[in-house]
């Protein structure tokens, strides 16, 4: 299989580490030129994803910031095979998808939208590797009446990534859940650390610490449009966080044990309820 792979940071050179591997052609693209030429010297790739390779890809993947996955699928459209299929990595759905939907109709290819749920706190073509899927939930947002074919081409075309699990779902649902397992984590970590009493923690700090800061250090280019992008679900986020925050706030106030106990045996209870 020929796949292309828009975008090789830590997701896209990942994903064409895993087909690579499994022994696919895998073509880059890249804004930074050097990066695909050194990816081809590192044997990531066969060569560069371009108006002559893009043809011939039966698998296009998109590993690139929304508003330039949306770019770069307008332009990549009018070249790509009736037979291929392409599927966006993007952490936000419902644009990406608007778009990706539309022009698979105008151009004939199919359009899947897909949100690989793995990374790590680092970024970047060096930091990517072959395993990085392996276990990790696939989250799919297939056009309206997809058949059990299609599904079952996803599925074997993924393969080679070595995904435990593949969801389906819609992009409003996808954008309305990511906004608490995902961006609110960062959002959160993030502010975690502008405390005055970050700099003194070497040497009081360990697993908790460790946890709550892992995503801290993030993309803020690629963070900032993923978030205005689910500005809507992230606010109201933000806004129940706030709410229970100020609760816990109120309660050491006013030195109430028994309300902060409560509050604490809430978190617990729930906690243990979604784990099962």
């Amino acid at each position: 299989m020929k796949v292309g792979i828009a975008g090789i940071g830590l997701i896209g050179s990942s994903l064409a580490r895993a087909y690579k591997q499994a022994g696919h052609e895998v073509f880059v693209h890249d804004i930074d030129t050097s990066i695909v030429q050194y990816s081809i010297l590192a044997g990531v790739s066969n060569g560069t994803l371009d108006e002559t390779t893009l043809p011939e890809c039966e698998l296009l993947l998109l590993a690139i910031h929304p508003t330039a996955s949306e770019a770069y699928l307008r332009t990549a459209a009018p070249f790509l095979s009736k037979e291929a299929l392409v599927i966006d990595c993007c952490g936000t759905k419902r644009a990406i998808c608007e778009i990706g939907f539309a022009l698979a109709k105008e151009y004939g290819f199919t359009y899947i939208g897909g949100h690989p749920m793995a990374g790590t706190q680092f970024s970047g073509f060096k930091n990517g590797r072959a395993n990085m899927f392996e276990g990790a939930s696939m989250v799919l947002v297939p056009p309206a009446h997809t058949g059990a074919q299609t599904l079952q081409r996803i599925k074997d075309v993924l393969a080679p990534c070595g995904f435990g699990h593949l969801s389906i779902t819609t992009a409003e649902n996808h954008d309305r859940i990511i906004a608490f397992t995902s961006q609110l984590a960062h959002v959160v970590s993030n502010a975690y650390v502008k405390s005055p009493t970050a700099r003194d923690h070497h040497g009081f700090s360990a697993g908790s610490y460790q946890d709550l800061t892992r995503v801290a250090a993030l993309n803020q280019n690629m963070w900032a449009q993923l978030f205005l992008e689910n500005r809507d679900n992230l606010v109201q986020e933000l806004d129940w966080l706030i709410g229970n925050l100020a609760n816990v706030r109120d309660a050491l106030a006013a030195n109430d044990e028994a309300r902060v106990r409560d509050l604490m045996a809430e978190g617990t209870a729930l906690k243990r309820e979604i784990d099962g």
